[in-house]
């Protein structure tokens, strides 16, 4: 087995699982990146492989792929999601199918394959982006399918924090705000900004450095890490 260290992003073409992939190539691990829409890379240390992460057969192949390329798995970070916000009624069956597709069944999948590997060597770690939302609701933002989802993830995170504990395997998450991706126009910013106490959005860089932080913290795991300008402080 290689000595280098390998990480999965997923959601990898662009915003925070973009940046993500630079981050662990800065720290000199090789990156398996995925996404529906992800091209070749020129980086030869950064295999791509294009699908849709709800796919049980995108999550095999992923891992597949990461262990022929790359001999290990030491790292997944779950960063593919998807947000839909409206009020609960009108939720209609593709929004259901879309949020669960993604939110739950992409964790699932690739969770379990990418488990597998590292239970067999004896070492990993386990990253899933959620949402603060899910533990502090703002009237303003109505997001059900959010809760169910990404409040899904923040529970199993310390499920499988604990079923792991003693295999060298830690299970993590990080919870943000509202970020500064290309998904939010600049004529949002404003109205965006002021759900949050400190009166700003976040950078993507934020929740970069979050993930990079439990990538070293050996200690911390089923830590589900608020990266959301005090949004779960408390009501402001």
């Amino acid at each position: 087995m290689s000595s280098q260290k390998v990480a999965i992003v997923t959601g990898a073409s662009q915003g925070i699982g973009e940046a993500l992939v630079r981050a662990y190539r800065e720290r000199d691990y090789n990156v398996v990146a995925t996404s529906r829409s992800i091209g070749p890379s020129s980086d030869d240390r950064v295999h791509t492989v294009a699908g849709d992460i709800a796919q049980a057969e995108t999550a095999e192949r992923v891992v597949r792929e990461a262990l022929q390329h790359f001999g290990r798995i030491d790292t997944l970070v779950n960063n593919a999601g998807v947000f839909t916000a409206k009020p609960f009624i009108d939720f209609t069956q593709a929004d259901y199918d879309l949020n669960f597709g993604v939110n739950v069944a992409g964790f699932f999948h690739i969770t379990q394959r990418a488990a597998r590997a590292m239970l067999k060597q004896g070492s990993g770690h386990i990253v899933s982006i959620t949402t603060s939302l899910v533990d502090q609701p703002v009237a303003s933002v109505p997001a059900a399918l959010a809760s169910l989802t990404k409040g899904g993830l923040n529970a199993v995170t310390k499920g499988l924090a604990i079923e792991f504990a003693t295999s060298g395997v830690r299970v993590n998450a990080v919870s943000p705000g509202i970020i500064k991706t290309p998904m939010h126009p600049p004529e949002t910013h404003e109205f965006l900004s002021a759900l949050h106490p400190v009166g700003h959005m976040g950078d993507i860089r934020d929740i970069v450095d979050a993930v990079i932080y439990l990538e070293g913290a050996t200690f911390v795991t089923g830590e589900i890490l608020h990266v959301d300008g005090g949004q779960n402080a408390g009501r402001w």
